[in-house]
């Protein structure tokens, strides 16, 4: 195969594996959690307003994040209306450029393993979630990677527009999250310099046009919105980030290890050789430490140094979620594919046996908890029956399937092609098996729909004990603001109370002077919807 048809069958390929991974099936269940519904809606009241510089929330300035995947979701809005999958498509747009700029990457750098490094990467499980999800994490980690291959790119080659490119997305970056991006980016890059005893890497970076490029990037939207709202600068520097850094306010503490699982498990299907690979560039390093740095293996240490620093620097946060480690997945699958390179260039394509069979089990083991994600979600726990019986068969069986394919001579050149298979039939399992289910149980849009099929459109909405999740799913699905009746929150009119299951005495209570009409139930989330008005209506 000459390299131009190569190049066109890797194009298919790439483009095939991200329109499935990313693409297919967004819309096949709701928005779940309180950040997707509300993340969209904060878009949709932006477009509804024509206002690109204020994030909008109840019709009140929300600035507790940055713009940048808001105006990607108002921009689809604007092409596809507004709809739950359209406000997940920024973030698989997002993870698609991220999987093109690593094949683009190794293609000029490591050529010859540019698809195993884009695949690798598409296809790890935390990049994945966060493809499918309505949420600020993707388009940072995109932008942050981007720019950090852009600067090891001027490393290598010493070309400015390479540079250019690193001030620019990392810009972006920073308007996708804020200034954690140039903070991580400035200290990989300073620890790297350190490791190649070369701090003048450091100065050189600090390239006068490349830094206008940043502040040209970001300066006038964090100028309009600090002029538009004199509160920004408090609101989101101070308490959405030094203040979630440093305390627990936010409630989301969780213990300083929190983020090696995390990460293990975002790595999912290629932790096992992300591991090894991990070891082997950590195990050189160390042997040659007193010797000169060596050119060839600097790709490893600079992506070391990526992998590590995210996840130690976000430990130290009072204030942990497994979003915060997504920008560091794509430097343990880049690590991977120079892994598989240099035992494939080094004729010793065959990995370990142990390596082999910890890799197939881990990478065949998900295809358990996909085929049986019903039952997971509505009984929380896996059935000792027949289906568990069946499904950890066809899991075994995938396993040996692997280790048998990965034994043969070809070895390190098949693993991507095998580990993606349980990629895939994992995916299809959760998406046409389970997404009813998921739907039913974690999202508002089911629970929309039964309400508005009543005839219930046009009246408010008002909710009494509700989860977050809830209430911002109900906000969106409604496009209402949504009434607490917990913090005396009573609408004038008619309207509806949603509420959990056996509280009717408890919201007529609240409203003694009107009617309380049980309309309805929606079991899977224990849920009760009633009409309130003037007694003798309805």
């Amino acid at each position: 195969m000459n390299q131009r048809s190569r190049s066109y069958t890797d194009w298919l390929l790439l483009a095939g594996f991200c329109g499935f991974l990313f693409f297919w099936g967004l819309g096949y269940f709701g928005l779940i959690g309180a950040d997707e519904p509300r993340y969209a809606q904060v878009a949709r009241e932006m477009l509804a307003r024509r206002d690109w510089i204020t994030p909008f929330l109840d019709g009140k300035p929300w600035l507790e994040k940055p713009i940048l995947y808001y105006w990607e979701a108002m921009l689809v809005y604007g092409i596809a209306g507004v709809s739950d999958w359209a406000a997940r498509v920024p973030s698989a747009l997002n993870a698609t450029l991220m999987a093109v700029a690593v094949y683009l990457f190794l293609r000029r750098f490591r050529p010859g393993f540019q698809l195993d490094g884009a695949l690798m990467t598409a296809s790890a499980a935390g990049v994945i979630g966060f493809a499918r999800a309505a949420s600020m994490d993707m388009p940072l980690a995109a932008m942050f990677t981007i720019a950090l291959l852009a600067w090891y790119g001027w490393y290598e080659n010493s070309a400015k527009t390479y540079l250019a490119m690193f001030y620019i997305f990392l810009g972006l970056a920073t308007l996708a999250k804020g200034p954690v991006a140039p903070f991580l980016a400035a200290s990989i890059i300073i620890i790297f310099a350190a490791a190649a005893k070369n701090l003048t890497l450091v100065s050189r970076t600090l390239w006068l046009p490349g830094i206008l490029s940043f502040l040209a990037v970001t300066l006038p939207w964090y100028v309009a919105v600090q002029i538009s709202n004199p509160d920004f600068f408090r609101v989101f520097i101070l308490e959405h980030n030094l203040a979630r850094f440093g305390t627990g306010a936010y409630h989301h503490t969780e213990a300083f290890w929190y983020y090696l699982p995390v990460g293990l498990l975002g790595l999912i299907p290629w932790t096992i050789f992300v591991s090894a690979a991990l070891l082997d560039s950590i195990r050189a390093w160390w042997s040659e430490r007193k010797q000169s740095f060596q050119p060839e293996n600097a790709l490893n240490v600079f992506l070391v140094i990526w992998l590590v620093v995210p996840g130690f620097f976000f430990s130290l946060s009072q204030s942990k979620l497994p979003g915060y480690m997504l920008p560091a997945l794509p430097a343990g699958t880049l690590l991977l594919a120079e892994y598989v390179r240099r035992h494939v260039l080094q004729a010793d394509p065959r990995p370990d046996y142990l390596l082999i069979i910890c890799h197939s089990i881990l990478a065949a083991f998900p295809l358990i908890p996909a085929l049986m994600l019903n039952y997971i979600v509505l009984q929380h726990r896996l059935p000792w029956d027949s289906a568990l019986g069946i499904s950890s068969a066809l899991a075994a069986a995938l396993a040996i399937g692997m280790i048998v394919t990965l034994r043969t001579q070809p070895g390190l050149r098949m693993l991507r092609f095998v580990t993606l298979i349980p990629v895939v039939l994992c995916l299809a399992a959760v998406l046409r098996n389970a997404a009813s289910t998921l739907d039913a149980v974690l999202s508002a849009r089911p629970l929309v729909n039964q309400i508005d099929r009543m005839g219930n459109k046009r009246l408010p909405i008002a909710g009494f004990r509700l989860s977050r999740e809830t209430e911002y799913g109900l906000e969106f699905y409604r496009n209402q603001i949504i009434a607490r009746y917990n913090w005396g929150q009573i609408p004038a009119g008619e309207h509806l109370v949603v509420a959990p299951s056996g509280l009717q005495s408890a919201i007529a209570q609240k409203v003694p002077e009107r009617r309380v009409l049980y309309l309805g139930s929606f079991a899977p989330q224990g849920l009760d919807y009633f009409w309130v008005g003037e007694k003798g209506s309805h």
